[in-house]
């Protein structure tokens, strides 16, 4: 998919979730041809010319200005995430991009010697680092107590969207299923619009496409959230329900990688059955769990 096509299907997805009301725009009645906002409606509220925006959700403005991307923003009500996904597809690095020579594979991430220490001190938070795509750099013991045993799989399969979407296992053990996929999509359409020339993610995107009518769904309908903080609710096979809160915690200098803590709010049942499953497994998951992907590079 061209970044052009992307930006297209981003405006024309956030206009058809506005309708005039929901701008302060007058509704006249009838049945509209469109869902949601016509372009002339966005082009008014963003203050531009409706040939303008149309070109624009064509794709055909080559060099738009931040000053233009930020009254779209607003007219079409995005949140932080989906207005610097916008400058991500519409900005002048997307633009006019010479096609990528083949050669050689970039080589896979490792995971940064500072996020390997803070994994082997965080003993009884399970915790892993992300890479780009999603990609499962490394885990703690703890990790593969609550999550699986990464290391079990082919260094091509550890990508979270990817078992969240493929693995039926993943449907039982988290209880937001739905919703947890949703965010895995969404954050995906994020990566894309920061690296639009990555092979390893178009592969990744068109293997869930193919392979996924929920993926494939969700997909065309460009949802775009960053993974920050949280509440993931689990069934776990040997301890029952689970409420924890995660964090995301990436460094100044390599948004590349992010380090993802687990942990259950002390006095809460949740925290007692954390407790129980790591007292139980991740002894024996110990010498599995320092997992790492790869050579250096990002």
């Amino acid at each position: 998919m061209t970044t052009a096509t992307s930006l297209s299907e981003f405006l024309r997805t956030r206009r058809s979730r506005l309708h005039p009301q929901d701008v302060a725009l007058p509704d006249y009645g009838g049945r509209r041809r469109v869902s949601g906002l016509r372009r002339e409606e966005v082009a008014q509220l963003a203050g531009v010319s409706v040939d303008y925006y149309t070109r624009m959700e064509q794709g055909r403005v080559p060099h738009p200005s931040a000053a233009v991307l930020d009254a779209l923003a607003r007219a079409l009500r995005l949140t932080e995430d989906e207005r610097r996904h916008l400058h991500h597809l519409a900005g002048p690095q997307h633009t006019a991009r010479t096609p990528a020579r083949r050669g050689p594979a970039a080589p896979r991430q490792q995971v940064r010697p500072m996020l390997r220490r803070l994994l082997d001190e965080l003993r009884d938070v399970p915790a892993l680092v992300m890479g780009r795509r999603m990609d499962v750099l490394a885990w703690n013991a703890a990790a593969v107590a609550l999550l699986g045993d990464y290391g079990a799989l082919d260094p091509d399969e550890r990508n979270i969207a990817r078992i969240t979407f493929l693995d039926p296992v993943s449907r039982v053990l988290f209880a937001d299923w739905h919703s947890c996929a949703r965010e895995n999509v969404a954050y995906l359409h994020l990566e894309a619009g920061r690296h639009p020339d990555d092979p390893r993610l178009a592969r990744l995107i068109g293997e869930l496409s193919m392979r996924s009518e929920e993926f494939r769904t969700w997909w065309a309908q460009h949802p775009v959230q960053d993974k920050t903080s949280g509440t993931k609710r689990f069934h776990h096979p040997l301890v029952g329900p689970l409420e924890l809160s995660y964090e995301t915690l990436r460094s100044a200098d390599d948004d590349g990688q992010a380090l993802v803590t687990y942990a259950a709010a002390p006095g809460t049942a949740s925290y007692d059955a954390l407790r129980m499953l790591l007292a139980w497994q991740a002894p024996a998951a110990g010498s599995v769990a320092r997992g790492v992907a790869g050579t250096p590079g990002r």
